[in-house]
């Protein structure tokens, strides 16, 4: 390989913007998918959504439940699609033992935070996450309104 040929950057497939709202984040982490071929395709189109997607652990091992890749109209005729099937993530034993370990304390939860590429490969980045109380996400919406006013005044401003 020569010196001027460099490795693709991870690129965002789909983001979860619900995640940092809901929950505060502790820890995160990076977790493979196993996927189907007309999976990766549907990905490659963009047809996914993780918005409603959360981790849980059966038996030693992660899974990603709720997340959405809708098939395209173009998918395989001997396989029935299912956009909503459930995901194994692949992850070190050690890892996932730990990740056990603090999600059985109270209030810690699994949540994937987005899904990209990295060396052609789809990888979750899931987050060890404490839910946010009401009171917090309150705060949360002022604080993003109060930045949004002092935008439009000084936008004002400079007009």
């Amino acid at each position: 390989m020569n010196a001027t040929a460099r490795k693709p950057a991870a690129s965002l497939i789909a983001d979860n913007k619900k995640a940092h709202f809901n929950y505060h984040i502790e820890e995160r982490f990076e977790a493979g998918v196993v996927l189907q071929g007309w999976e990766v395709k549907a990905i490659r189109e963009g047809k996914v959504q993780i918005t409603e997607g959360y981790v849980v652990v059966r038996e030693g091992e992660l899974f990603l439940i709720g997340c959405l890749i809708h098939p395209l109209r173009t998918a395989s005729t001997h396989i029935r699609a299912d956009s909503a099937r459930t995901r194994k993530l692949l992850m070190h034993k050690a890892e996932i033992r730990r990740l056990i370990g603090k999600v059985e304390q109270k209030g810690y939860t699994l949540v994937p935070l987005n899904l990209h590429w990295k060396n052609g490969r789809v990888k979750c980045d899931i987050a060890l996450a404490r839910g946010k109380a009401q009171h917090d996400k309150r705060d949360a919406i002022k604080e993003r309104e109060g930045k949004r006013e002092v935008e439009r005044a000084l936008k004002h401003r400079t007009r």
